[in-house]
């Protein structure tokens, strides 16, 4: 072989060594707790409450409490909405007719649609976290047009969005659907639930202005309290506190209920028990791939965080991050603008893993109480398989990103530390997202006679790349021996997405597909149990973690 030929190839050889991702080493003690693992991440919600009732609504929502240690929150929108002129319920739209007026104007409740949605959740342990709104087309100042239409250029902010023609009407209706609820379900039970009024106030949802929102609160929270002087309400669930828009309102909200005249009862304050705000990534498609912003989701997180510890009356109130997604749109299927691609498969999954593990940072940074994250993502009825929503099943098979809180699930006790030499903390995520090299991280805890590690890697673009060898050391045991169960959610584990494009992405699947599909949903383990000696409280395990891959390591001592 000639020089130069001998130079090429190993310039060759060169590349390829360094196109391989150095091995990142992770270091899990223990023996050191950092916080509580809370389980913030057990919240969930979606626009459409009729979609609760229907089978695939159903067995979802069983799946999920069936994987919290905790009782699951529901948040659903249009609790209070009329249904019009409606066929049936749609892509971000649902109704009850809890709320209609004869012709003389005397109200009438009827609690039918409501009580079937609540008692779904109930039957299975599940706690609502209830909305009140949106505006009855009855009661509403401006009550046509009233359906919204879900298209492009279509009309979505019509008569739902409106106040109400009369506060004293909707105070009551408040005070009688908490009466209600306590004579259905116990005040022992309702008293656990949380209630707030309405969503987003500060953009189209509300076609008020901020003064008719603070009215429309404190005559909410007025009835609300005249039934159940313990029920626990709150807001005002802003949008996204990144926005100067959005954040001023939720101060100036909050200012209201700690210091403002109370419309309903023009005494000083108004009761806020819980700070609710939401929390939005911004993916994009660029040079032809999607590409997270995972940064701009925790910079919300940040600034909200920031204008809680603002008011110093407020030390340890509970805040809900009421929406706490990728992106703002759960019914924009794929086919809409396809950086909405990123849902069906893993980078959904690695970024709701490197996404939460960074807001338990932020919550210990600025020592708040984090009560819950509400994940806005449920099922659509009626859609073509993998349709690319955001959601956590389709047609009763379950997708990655649901194996995630499946892990999120087995993880308990106390948070222990954690330390990586490829670490990005959330302010660098912040200033810079994850685009120069992977992330690839973990969070632990601790329980009673176990630990878990959960390790992801995850880099904003989507796109193909080698796996990342890792070692992980697990310090602090205390034990000789461990037993070891290894989970994954990547290409080829936990996945129902890669299994139905093998099966040639079918429209019409048969009753064998369909039980493929549903197992493949499930969680599962990289490789069998093992046993693993422990030599002076330490042992290490090492194995390679694809791109966008999640895995959770589970010792049980």
């Amino acid at each position: 072989m000639n020089r130069f030929a001998l130079l090429s190839l190993l310039l060759l050889c060169c590349r390829v060594v360094s196109a391989q991702p150095s091995p990142v080493s992770i270091q899990v003690d223990a023996a050191k707790p950092v916080g509580d693992m809370k389980p913030f991440w057990a919240f969930f919600g979606y626009d459409e409450p009729n979609y609760t009732t229907r089978k695939d609504g159903q067995k979802l929502l069983t799946e999920l409490q069936q994987l919290s240690p905790v009782p699951v929150y529901v948040r659903a929108h249009n609790l209070l909405t009329s249904k019009g002129n409606s066929p049936g319920p749609d892509l971000k739209w649902g109704f009850t007719d809890a709320y209609r007026e004869d012709a003389t104007g005397k109200p009438i409740y009827t609690w039918t649609v409501v009580d079937s949605i609540i008692d779904t959740y109930v039957k299975r342990g599940m706690k609502p976290l209830m909305e009140i709104g949106f505006m009855p087309k009855d009661l509403s100042a401006k009550p046509e047009p009233y359906e919204h239409t879900w298209s492009q250029g279509g009309n979505i902010w019509t008569g739902w969005t409106y106040p109400p023609k009369d506060y004293d009407k909707w105070r009551e209706l408040v005070y009688q659907w908490a009466k209600h609820s306590i004579d259905r379900y116990g005040k022992q039970e309702v008293t656990s639930w949380l209630w707030e009024v309405w969503n987003e106030p500060d953009i189209g949802y509300w076609s008020g202005t901020f003064e008719e929102y603070c009215k429309l609160y404190d005559y909410a929270a007025d009835g609300l309290k005249r039934a159940c002087p313990e029920c626990t309400i709150g807001g005002p669930h802003t949008t996204s506190p990144r926005s100067e828009k959005a954040y001023s309102y939720l101060t100036r909200f909050i200012e209201h209920c700690l210091r403002g005249k109370n419309y309903a009862t023009g005494k000083v304050g108004t009761p806020l028990q819980y700070i609710g705000f939401h929390a939005k990534g911004n993916p994009e498609f660029v040079n032809g791939h999607i590409r997270m912003n995972m940064g701009v989701q925790l910079k919300d997180i940040q600034r909200a965080f920031e204008a809680v510890n603002s008011f110093p009356e407020l030390k340890n109130i509970p805040i809900i991050i009421g929406e706490c997604d990728p992106e703002g749109c759960a019914a924009c299927a794929v086919t809409r603008d396809p950086k909405y691609g990123y849902r069906n498969g893993t980078m959904y999954s690695s970024y709701t893993a490197a996404s939460f593990a960074r807001i338990y940072e932020l919550m210990d940074q600025h020592n708040v109480n984090l009560r819950g994250a509400v994940s806005w993502s449920f099922e659509f009825e009626d859609q073509p398989w993998f349709a690319g929503f955001r959601d956590l099943a389709t047609h009763g098979v379950d997708k990655p990103v649901l194996n995630v809180f499946r892990m999120f699930g087995k993880m308990s006790g106390q948070r222990v530390a954690v330390q990586t030499d490829n670490r990005l903390t959330a302010s660098t995520i912040i200033a810079s997202g994850v685009r120069a090299q992977n992330d690839v991280n973990a969070i632990a805890s601790k329980g009673p006679n176990s630990v878990c590690v959960m390790v992801w890697n995850y880099h904003d673009d989507d796109v193909t790349g080698p796996p990342t060898p890792v070692q992980l050391m697990v310090s602090g045991l205390g034990k000789n021996k461990a037993r070891i169960r290894h989970y994954r959610v990547d290409d080829k584990h936990s996945n129902s997405f890669e299994t139905w494009k093998a099966m040639g992405s079918p429209q019409q699947v048969s009753p064998d597909q369909y039980r493929t599909l549903e197992k493949a949903g499930q969680l599962q383990e990289l490789a069998s149990p093992t046993s693993k000696a422990v030599a002076n409280g330490k042992t290490t395990l090492t194995f390679d973690l694809p791109r966008q891959g999640v895995s959770l390591i589970e010792l049980r001592l």
